[in-house]
């Protein structure tokens, strides 16, 4: 009888708990949503600053910042503060993906879409945790470092599907554009990946390393600028032609065309002045974060280029996600 009532009362605690969780998409899973794509690219941002102080073996061991210490002694100084402040960010962002795995918990069978990208989401960061400890124990290899940054990028992208899906309601997904605007749209997505690659490698093979002591590529880091620069123009033309196409046929994604043209002029310009001033600390860190601002745009425009069935991007701004599936049944 009394395990009987031990095990009535310890149910109730978590009965209760349950109760609490979303049982449907609503303001805490979208909010949660918002700030695990926020935080995907504030850290690649304290990445950035990690790397343009030289902050980058600041921490010289992993998971401990110094041998015998999780946290960084006076001896590491400034250089120890900010390599930690970003480990710390990690965990931030480690805190938000489990909170959208637990907010998600009770729709994982009616939103498994939903669920797996949140435990996705937890698994990159271990992984990330993971890349950046090799990173740290290869002495800033530039080839890790760049994997690093390239997949930071991908969670960015994985983060903004997130946020687009609690919008939506699951289900068959149409076009809502014509089939030729549709190619030309994932054409500009390679381009802009290309873009972003050669970017990588330009900047491994830079003055930023992240140490003093650290090693480059060895690649002519002159002409890799060139290289990076042609498809990051490739990819502004076809925006243009998107905007225009966009536009011209009263399509629903026009304002995601828009928001990435006005992205990637804004990186244009962030990339130019960079290049002739010496590629001072700031701004190669603006055109970092500029660069995940870029790709979480073209993912957002690919993702609108369908819709559940029988309805239009417009109309998830208006309505919510029970009325989108009555509407859709």
């Amino acid at each position: 009888m009394h395990a009987i009532m031990s095990k009535t009362v310890g149910a109730e605690p978590v009965n209760s708990i349950y109760q609490r969780l979303p049982s449907a998409i609503g303001a805490r899973i979208r909010v949660v949503a918002w700030l695990s794509l926020l935080s995907e690219i504030v850290i690649v941002g304290t990445g950035g600053a990690v790397r343009l102080t030289g902050s980058g073996l600041g921490c010289p061991t992993w998971p401990n910042c110094v041998v015998g210490s999780l946290v960084p002694t006076e001896e590491m100084g400034l250089h120890g503060v900010i390599e930690f402040a970003n480990r710390l960010m990690t965990g931030l962002i480690g805190i938000i993906a489990i909170a959208a795995v637990v907010l998600l918990w009770r729709l994982r069978r009616e939103r498994k879409d939903l669920f797996v990208l949140a435990v996705i989401l937890v698994g990159g960061v271990l992984a990330q945790a993971l890349v950046g400890g090799v990173t740290v124990w290869t002495g800033l290899n530039p080839f890790i470092v760049g994997f690093h940054f390239t997949v930071s990028l991908i969670m960015v992208c994985l983060a903004t599907v997130l946020v687009h899906r609690v919008y939506l309601a699951p289900g068959p997904r149409t076009l809502v554009v014509p089939v030729g605007f549709a190619g030309l749209a994932h054409a500009t997505s390679f381009v802009v990946a290309l873009t972003v690659i050669m970017g990588v490698l330009t900047t491994a093979s830079g003055p930023h390393s992240g140490d003093a002591d650290a090693g480059r590529t060895g690649f002519n880091a002159e002409l890799l600028e060139h290289l990076h620069a042609w498809p990051g123009y490739a990819t502004l033309v076809l925006t243009i032609v998107l905007l225009a196409a966009s536009v011209g046929g009263k399509l629903p994604v026009r304002r995601f065309v828009v928001a990435l043209l006005v992205i990637e002029l804004v990186q244009i310009l962030v990339g130019l002045l960079q290049a002739n001033l010496g590629l001072p600390p700031v701004l190669v860190g603006l055109h970092m974060v500029l660069a995940c601002v870029l790709a979480a745009a073209m993912t957002a425009l690919v993702l609108n280029l369908k819709a559940p069935t029988g309805i239009t991007p417009d109309d998830t701004k208006v309505i919510g996600t029970s009325e989108l599936s009555s509407r859709r049944g």
